[in-house]
């Protein structure tokens, strides 16, 4: 491989809505440059980008694809990445990935959902961003609308560095801003000196920057977001091609531009340096599993210089790892290299102990920051003995995409997979089917409802049985009381008043769970303590009334007995198990569901829509803002459970052109009806089985 000096590359994310034509783009690049002969298509099946089988069918990009090429003595790295919100976590390791990030913007559809996504993501990793108006060859485009709604919703930054010359069918290519005829020629140097107080001060005094000066301001006006330039192209005609390569070259942020950091093994902060000769520090930004040469890692390399051969420590590893081969990635196809520099983009292959976001080297990057799937499904082998073969299946697929989860729930026992929407959910269960030779029966999961009480309570339990020989005897004494969350166990525990014998207390956080020891005068010896905080701990995992975890309660242990011969740990387990559960039944027991908080933008028109099915789902709004460009966002709390299948609804009430995200809040009571059903729903599902 070529060795390259860090101001000739550039490492530029393709990002955008679906169907503004990213992957035709990365295709046509690579053919205009000569790295490929033939012009590749995504709608014949052909492109270089899309390889997946899965992308091949559907015809749009699901996972992210890197690519490089040579274009005027610069190295250009390019990652195509999705463009549904629903594959959103392949484009955010990208963008954590690069320095730069082309927003492509369909210029006869103007700002879509994903577009202010990208776009705010970009912005949070700290990136230079240039934005591309693709397809515009279309016959509805018409570029000052189009360039005044971009300066309305993403700011007045946004100027163009070439303007059509033709629109529509007429488009033929492109006029530089910088020509003295041009009417944005002003705007957009007094946009570009704007970082520098003395080529501001020459400037208005009549002299103005040199192409060279020009070249070196407009990084840091880009770097410092003062300036997003705009270019025009059509990717099927190839109009304004050159133009665009060329502007990739003076506006893509070269590595050495973004100040990055990184922590030493104390936490303490340093900053990275872009130099061959300083230590490794490099992140892994994509994992992706290849049916030939299995599991690839993708990584930026930050500092020093990664070589073959190499040992070297990983965050994810006790005792490092030794890079056997590095590859230059062309797609899905590897060249061996033979090291990698600063902002070079590289492949390793068969290093299990590498996941996406660890660090190589001695020092540590953070983690890179992905939305929490929240759309779930149960799943289920469709051939009975393939559990086994769907387990190993299923942890490939979450090594790949950080937005895709499963969970063996213990209270529903359900495995349970969980992404960010239901075509996400789809394309993975095709991905299993075709790769993995698995198939899944899935239906619509139990929600996992926890059980808590209300108010205090007091019982006993005495196990007793004689059946031949030694017997079983354990007589266990508790108080139970409410125990919100948030409550310090030793604050709570010390208080002598409610607690005058309490001798020692058990807190465990996972549940909220505190239990007092106030046995006094031996009455149960303490070797027995641990067997009967086994039987409760066993009873809040199987739930009292309808099955669900118990969560947030107090138990005092506060009398008992036991026998010489017959007592033994399993009869106080079982004593621990049964008095917990009559006790609980008499503390007003109730059941506590997920609450999310949901932020729904849509279309102003809509917003009416959304306020008036909010209610019926108990959802309680909690502001409306605006969202630039004609959107509005409505933010609220609604029950997890209503929200299941929220993204149909959405689409049908805004005609696709809305988005939603959710976060977990915290538990609340369900309301009696409704915990009613619960419950019988319950009790049901236990006599079916």
């Amino acid at each position: 491989m070529t060795k390259y000096n860090v101001p000739d590359i550039r490492n530029i994310a393709l990002c955008g809505h679906g169907g503004s034509g990213k992957t035709t783009l990365a295709d046509a690049m690579l053919n205009e440059t000569g790295t490929i002969k033939k012009l590749a298509s995504v709608d014949d099946g052909t492109s270089i980008c899309d390889f997946d089988e899965e992308e091949k069918n559907h015809k749009y990009t699901i996972e992210t694809s890197v690519i490089h090429f040579e274009h005027n003595g610069k190295l250009f790295n390019i990652i195509d990445t999705p463009g549904y919100p629903d594959f959103i976590g392949q484009t955010i390791g990208a963008l954590w990935g690069v320095d730069t990030a082309a927003i492509v913007i369909n210029a006869s559809s103007g700002i879509e959902v994903n577009t202010r996504r990208v776009f705010a993501e970009a912005k949070k990793a700290g990136l230079g961003r240039i934005l591309v108006f693709n397809k515009m060859d279309d016959e509805k485009v018409n570029f000052e609308k189009l360039l005044k709604l971009v300066r309305d919703v993403f700011g007045p930054e946004c100027v163009p560095l070439n303007t059509p010359n033709g629109e529509g069918h007429d488009f033929k290519g492109v006029v530089s801003s910088f020509d003295d005829e041009s009417k944005y020629k002003d705007s957009l140097i007094e946009t570009i000196v704007t970082v520098d107080e003395s080529a501001m001060e020459k400037y208005l005094e009549g002299n103005p920057p040199t192409p060279e000066e020009l070249a070196v301001l407009m990084q840091q006006a880009i770097l410092d977001g003062t300036l997003i330039p705009i270019v025009c192209v059509s990717s099927k005609t190839k109009a304004g091609f050159k133009e665009l390569l060329d502007a990739f070259a003076l506006c893509g942020l070269s590595p050495d531009k973004i100040q990055r950091n990184a922590k030493n093994h104390d936490g303490e902060e340093i900053k990275i340096k872009t130099d061959p000769n300083e230590p490794v520090i490099a992140q892994v930004f994509k994992t992706r599993i290849d049916p030939f040469v299995q599991k690839l890692n993708f990584i930026r390399v930050y500092s020093g210089t990664l070589k073959n051969g190499q040992s070297i420590a990983a965050s994810t590893s006790r005792r490092g790892i030794k890079i056997a081969q590095l590859f230059q990635m062309q797609a899905n196809e590897t060249k061996p290299v033979d090291e990698a520099a600063p902002g070079m983009i590289v492949a390793v292959a068969k290093l299990e102990e590498l996941v996406t976001c660890a660090t190589l080297g001695d020092y540590l990057m953070d983690p890179f920051p992905v939305p929490t799937p929240m759309v779930g499904l149960a799943a289920a082998p469709k051939s009975r003995g393939d559990e086994a073969k769907l387990s190993g299946a299923l942890a490939k697929i979450t090594q790949e995409d950080s937005t895709f989860l499963t969970e063996r729930n213990e209270q529903t026992k359900q495995l349970v997979i969980t992404g960010m929407s239901e075509l996400h959910l789809q394309v993975i269960r095709e991905r299993l089917k075709r790769r993995d030779k698995v198939e899944l029966d899935t239906k619509e999961p139990k929600i996992a409802y926890r059980e808590t009480i209300q108010t205090n309570a007091e019982g006993m339990y005495r196990h007793k049985k004689q059946s031949g020989g030694a017997g079983q005897f354990g007589e266990v004494h508790i108080r139970m009381f409410p125990f919100p969350k948030g409550t310090n166990p030793e604050t709570y525990s010390n208080n002598k008043d409610q607690f005058p014998s309490m001798k020692d207390f058990h807190y465990d956080p996972t549940t909220n769970f505190l239990w007092i020891d106030a046995i006094v005068g031996g009455v149960i010896p303490s070797n027995f303590f641990p067997a009967i905080e086994k039987g409760f701990k066993e009873r809040m995992s199987k739930g009292v009334i309808a099955g669900y975890q118990v969560q947030d309660v107090c138990v005092e242990l506060f009398h008992g007995k036991y026998h010489d011969v017959d007592s033994n740990e399993h009869a106080f387990k079982t004593a621990g198990s049964m008095a917990f559960k009559e006790v609980f039944q008499k503390a007003k027991p109730a059941i506590l569901e997920p609450i999310v908080k949901m932020e729904v933008t849509v279309p102003m028109a809509n917003v009416g829509d959304v306020n008036s099915d909010l209610p019926n789902r108990r959802g309680r709004p909690l502001g409306i803002d605006d969202a630039g460009g004609g959107m509005q966002t409505i933010t609220a709390e609604v029950p997890l459970s209503e929200v299941m299948t929220y993204n149909r609804t959405l689409a049908s009430m805004t005609g696709g052109q809305g988005s939603y995200g959710i976060e977990f809040l915290r538990y609340d009571v369900v309301p009696g009806n409704i915990q009613q059903q619960i419950i019988a729903s319950a009790e049901l599902a236990e006599e079916e089985e």
